[in-house]
Order: structure tokens, then sequence, then C-alpha cells
């Protein structure tokens, strides 16, 4: 298929999220990198259109046809990068899933001392969808905060807050007990920036020690263990995220 063919077929970089490789941002950097062919010529465009005959290759690996759009929760331990490779050499949560998983990639992100929560897919362009903040899902946590936080700053929270240039989204935080010098947290935003909730609390004067997704949008940690994964069914993917339970096809070498 030619790039200028713009009747058929779907951007490289979709096609390589879709089949869960990577996401799009990524696909675009190993194209640059010259890293991925079709039909044995090497890219240089994350705007090459492929179609169903066309063979992929990523690194010489061929790339299967997307499966079924799948989604997992998993339960993060704290001590777990967030990453399929860290520069620094910290464990991975992809390190530690079930050997049985397909490759997945995350659906946003929970910092190296976070746990709780975490929404893993083969599918990269639902991992896009689901992270933008047109989504507006709610994220909520459980936080432990040094002191007692007085309830009329956290009220106004909800208005939002600029930090050192950074502005905030409404976050929602209500208290949920005292247990000594520290305050348990019930706190909920829809953004979700970088470290956005240590990042606010901190500049409460109320450094955060520990922090814990316990929902995403619909979905909830409830009694999952740390370090165990569990599918969601696809009638609930599609009576939730109103996605196909099975991708587009496209030819391709099986995986290897």
């Amino acid at each position: 298929m030619q790039k200028g063919d713009t009747e058929k077929g779907e951007r490289i970089a979709k096609r390589l999220a879709r089949a869960g490789v990577c996401s799009r941002r990524d696909a675009e950097r190993l194209i640059a990198e010259g890293r991925v062919k079709v039909n044995g010529k090497k890219l240089d465009t994350p705007a090459f259109l492929v179609g169903p005959d066309d063979i992929i290759m990523v690194d010489g690996k061929p790339v299967a046809e997307p499966d079924k759009t799948r989604l997992w929760l998993y339960h993060k331990p704290r001590g777990l990068m967030t990453t399929h490779r860290d520069p620094q050499g910290r464990p991975t949560v992809f390190e530690k899933l079930p050997p049985d998983m397909p490759r997945v990639i995350s659906i946003g992100r929970l910092d190296f001392n976070s746990e709780g929560l975490l929404l893993l897919t083969n599918d990269g362009e639902l991992a896009r969808r689901l992270e933008l903040p047109s989504t507006g899902w709610l994220r909520r946590y459980r936080v432990r905060v040094n002191g007692l936080p007085h309830p009329d700053h956290l009220a106004r929270l909800q208005k939002g807050i600029t930090i050192d240039g950074v502005a905030y989204g409404p976050i929602t935080a209500t208290l949920e007990r005292q247990q000594g010098d520290n305050a348990w947290l019930v706190v909920g935003l829809r953004e979700g920036k970088n470290r956005e909730v240590r990042k606010v609390m901190e500049h409460l004067g109320h450094p955060v020690s520990r922090l814990i997704r316990v929902a995403y949008g619909p979905f909830q940690l409830g009694s999952l263990e740390p370090g165990k994964v569990k599918e969601v069914p696809g009638k609930v993917l599609a009576e939730q995220l109103g996605v196909k339970t099975k991708a587009l096809s496209q030819k391709a070498a099986p995986k290897k």
C-alpha cells in the first residue's frame, strides 16, 4: 500500500498500537529509529498506511494480527516500575506478570512507591482512549498523609489548584480516619497528572507516606490481592467501554 492511499488501510502507528506492540507515541519512536519494516522495507514515517495483506516487522519479528481487545485488573505492589524497561534496573510490573499473559501495556501509570489498581490491556488504542482527560473517568485513591489536613484546605481543592505553574483540575479529598500522627484520606480526580496526589498533598504540608489506587472509572480493586491479575469479561468490556470483543483482522505472520 502506498503512503498517499487514503481510501484504505490505517496508519502504521495505529496498527502497532491496536496489536498491543506499543503506544502510538512509542510506535513513532520505533519508526524514527528504523526498527519497523513493512513488506521488507524500512519505514521512515508513522503516516504510512498498511492494509490486510501487508507484513509488518518490528526488530525483525513479525507483528501478528490484533487479538480481540482484552482488559485486566492488576493489583500493583509497591516497589515496581510501570514500564517495560527501567534504565536503573529496577523491577517492573511487566516482569512480575504471570508467564501466560500476552504482551500488554498499562493504562496510565502508578509510580514506584504507589500501589493498587492498574489496568492492563493488549490494545494500545484502548489504552490511549482511556488515558485521555476527555474520557473523564474518576480515579479514586486511599492516601495516608502526615498530620491532619484542615477540612477547609481539602475543600478548596475542588476548585483546582496551581503549583509551580502547573494547573491541577478539581480534586475531592475527604478525611477517612485519623491514625496516630497520620491521616487516611479518600481522594478522587479525573486528570491524573504525574505524581499529582503526592505533589498536591505536599503543597498542603502533608507528605504522602502511602498511596493506594482503589478504582479507575467503573473498575474496582476490591479484594484483589497484591501481585494478582484478573481479566475483565468481554461482556463487561462491551457494556462499560463499548468496545468490540473482536479486533479488526489483518493477515500477518503468527506470533512466535
